[in-house]
């Protein structure tokens, strides 16, 4: 299986699919780790990457664990960077399972031979400047007697050349080209982790690309032809206003999404450290008793997603249905909580103008609540500001757990590992996701973990619980949603470059 050149976007809806349903899943340096997610979570994952000569396993290994997987009886997936048929050496891993008598089907991927010239701008074929384009390995197999390459009709023959893994060989390709006739004038691009946020392009000519390249490594796309020329007009990818940036979410894994594919829109590399794991309270009793009491409340209060998604699944599970909910009055803490409502065809009442509890109050400002009942299905653990205050205003409140909140666990070094190197900023969506993010450094001070990475919140009161937890806030969102938060973070760093 191809998983596309990088951008987990362009990865394949045959590949996504497949990949959902592997029991095991063998993969290299090239492919996206992103990619992982969409395996379950007991599907075995082996890495066999090979990167700077340092190589996991050894070819044979890896064929003959590519055979012993699928003699186990299971759905096994060899996910390799770009098209595997592609200078991926797919076909000899196919040709290896051929011999065995394992049955196998090819799922290609997007090749990196022309997705990651058009991130640069570059279309390897152009009317005005070339109509051919040949894909050439810039490192053949090293136990070859001698060349399989026609450097005389490589030279002159097509307009584009594209050259794979060549970076350590550039100095040979650009001689060897000169040398069989091609202008030394030609331009040249070399492009490093094409159609990704860390994409690094060097242009020149062949006379001197390998002066201007001599700091880029691997993994490297060399593209040699007048199409080069137009990377300047056309490089659309770089000229995104968050391209280059690492941003951390740590929202949950479910509802990490929306914030990820809205920062990956307009170019950030997006980093998941999943603070909080959602779980179903210890009991679900208070919550269904509550249901079916319905008639005994005035008001409906929901003040998160999580807790709307939780109040609906138990009021199908206990025989009752939206039809039951026409006496309340419901509020909701802000728009992605009253569109769990709306997926459902309930109109929710009001949806306060500050996205927190404060708001909620606010909206029931000129309300007379003395006497009113109030149901709150909400976190096991959370403020009591909302019940104390409307108690407060004479109302009886009655607070069910909808769900939980736990800190997920990492394996030994992982979120270390996912630090490196130090990203840009880091986003917080509650005062839970704060919380949780220092509960998983234990005893160490996170302004040192944190050192010189901005801090986004998604508004007041969580800004309140990063100052507690010792780190300044870099941006707050004027609205308390995500494409506040996102809005805010291109304005913070629209500003930085200037």
């Amino acid at each position: 299986m191809g998983a596309g050149p990088g951008d987990p976007g362009l990865f394949t809806l045959k590949g996504k699919a497949i990949l959902e349903r592997a029991d095991c899943l063998i993969y290299d340096f090239l492919a996206n780790e992103e990619l992982l997610r969409f395996a379950r979570a007991e599907c075995e994952k082996i890495y066999v990457g090979k990167r700077g000569g340092a190589h996991t396993m050894s070819q044979a290994e890896i064929n003959a664990l590519l055979v012993r997987k699928a003699r186990e009886g299971r759905v096994v997936v060899r996910l390799k960077g770009g098209d595997p048929f592609v200078f991926g050496r797919g076909g000899e891993e196919a040709e290896e399972l051929v011999k065995e008598g394992i049955p196998f089907e090819v799922v290609p991927g997007i090749s990196s031979g022309y997705a990651a010239p058009a991130y640069a701008g570059i279309p390897v074929t152009h009317r005005d400047f070339t109509s051919g384009v040949a894909f050439i390995t810039g490192h053949e197999d090293p136990t070859k007697a001698e060349t399989a390459l026609d450097w005389s009709k490589i030279a002159t023959g097509l307009g584009t050349l594209v050259f794979f893994m060549g970076v350590k060989n550039l100095p040979e390709i650009a001689g060897k080209l000169v040398e069989h006739g091609r202008d030394p004038r030609t331009p040249v691009a070399v492009i490093r982790w094409g159609t990704r946020a860390e994409q690094q392009v060097v242009t020149g000519t062949l006379a001197d690309i390998v002066t201007k390249a001599a700091g880029v490594s691997p993994p490297v796309i060399t593209v040699v032809g007048e199409v080069v020329r137009l990377r300047e007009q056309l490089n659309w990818f770089e000229r995104l206003p968050l391209f280059g940036k690492r941003i951390v979410i740590t929202r949950t894994r479910e509802q990490a999404s929306v914030l990820r594919e809205a920062l990956a829109e307009p170019g950030a590399q997006v980093i998941e450290i999943p603070t909080i794991e959602i779980r179903a309270p210890a009991s679900w009793e208070p919550l269904d008793q509550a249901i079916q009491r319905l008639e005994q409340f005035h008001y409906l209060l929901v003040t998160s997603a999580n807790g709307a998604r939780s109040f609906l699944a138990r009021l199908k599970a206990t025989g009752r249905d939206v039809r039951d909910l026409k006496r309340l009055t419901i509020g909701a803490i802000g728009p992605a909580t009253a569109a769990e409502f709306a997926r459902t065809g309930i109109r929710v009442d009001f949806v306060p103008k500050d996205y927190c509890a404060d708001g909620l109050l606010e909206a029931l400002r000129g309300h007379d609540l003395k006497g009113k009942s109030f149901l709150i299905p909400r976190a096991k653990v959370a403020r009591d500001l909302l019940p104390r205050a409307l108690k407060e205003r004479g109302a009886r409140v009655e607070v069910v757990p909808a769900y939980e909140t736990v800190t997920p666990e990492f394996p030994p070094g992982e979120l270390e590992r996912l630090l490196i190197p130090p990203p840009d900023m880091i986003t917080f969506t509650s005062s839970a996701t704060a919380s949780n993010f220092a509960r998983l450094f234990r005893d160490r001070e996170l302004d040192k973990v944190l050192g010189g990475v901005a801090v986004a919140s998604i508004g007041p009161i969580t800004s309140d619980t990063v100052l507690k937890l010792g780190l300044s806030v870099s941006v707050e969102a004027r609205e308390s949603t995500i494409p506040g938060l996102v809005q805010a973070i291109q304005e913070y760093f629209a500003r930085a470059r200037r």
